[in-house]
């Protein structure tokens, strides 16, 4: 893998207090992780085995309960902000409305990752497109877009940062979907892209490259083992926009 320089970003979900395993983005039947990175699905733990593979700045933590308007993480997120000061965490709590992401980025100095899904009004993202602690994730269920159209038809509302998530790939080994990939990034411009979902490897890492992808998602193919430590030796992960 040398020369690789596409960020690599470790996934955890969170439900019920605990980490859990997502697949294909069906969350109603995410159970309890169990890797052979931890020794339980304690947050705390899954963090420290991500850590034992490889020197990791950035962690993306989905807040399962936030996004289904059942509760937060708040206090388990800030807790592991204290563990781990040198990580930066990047947090999809299921944000809705332009006021609760102002709220959110003056309690935290996390970055928030809003949800297309989530989202409800795509002219007001306008006003937090040139915050950079910021990252819009267009989420797709197969071919359909998750949340208002305008988020995906207007770009000039798009951040710095995206991700596109492939919902029905996530916890999957279909690999990524370059196709929709390479759409968003027509449109991208000079941004950042990440991708998210089906990752199966580290012939994966290297197509993504290739492709030009700022990055990827990635969760089962770390607890299974396909992306090992040594897969990942050669490969710088930074995240220059950190604050």
């Amino acid at each position: 893998m040398q020369g690789l320089k596409l960020e690599v970003i470790p996934v955890i979900d969170l439900k019920g207090k605990q980490a859990v395993r997502a697949k294909m983005g069906e969350r109603h039947l995410y159970a309890p992780l169990s890797t052979p990175l931890a020794a339980s699905s304690a947050p705390r733990g899954v963090i420290e085995g991500f850590l034992s593979l490889h020197p990791f700045r950035t962690i993306y933590i989905a807040d399962l309960d936030a996004i289904e308007d059942n509760g937060s993480h708040e206090s388990v997120i800030a807790e592991l902000q204290t563990l781990f000061p040198d990580l930066t965490f990047w947090i999809d709590a299921g944000v809705k409305t332009i006021s609760e992401a102002q709220t959110w980025l003056r309690r935290t100095r996390a970055h928030l990752v809003i949800g297309s899904e989530s989202w409800q009004d795509a002219a007001s993202l306008a006003h937090l497109c040139d915050e950079p602690r910021i990252i819009l994730s267009l989420d797709f269920r197969g071919a359909l877009f998750q949340g208002p159209p305008a988020l995906l038809d207007e770009d000039h509302l798009w951040p710095r940062r995206l991700i596109v998530m492939t919902l029905a790939r996530v916890g999957s080994e279909a690999g990524p979907d370059l196709a929709q990939l390479e759409s968003i990034m027509k449109k991208a411009g000079e941004r950042a892209v990440y991708a998210a979902g089906g990752l199966r490897g580290k012939d994966d890492l290297r197509l993504l490259q290739e492709h030009g992808a700022a990055g990827v998602l990635v969760a089962s193919a770390l607890h299974d083992g396909r992306l090992s430590g040594k897969d990942l030796s050669k490969e710088p992960n930074r995240d220059e926009s950190r604050v």
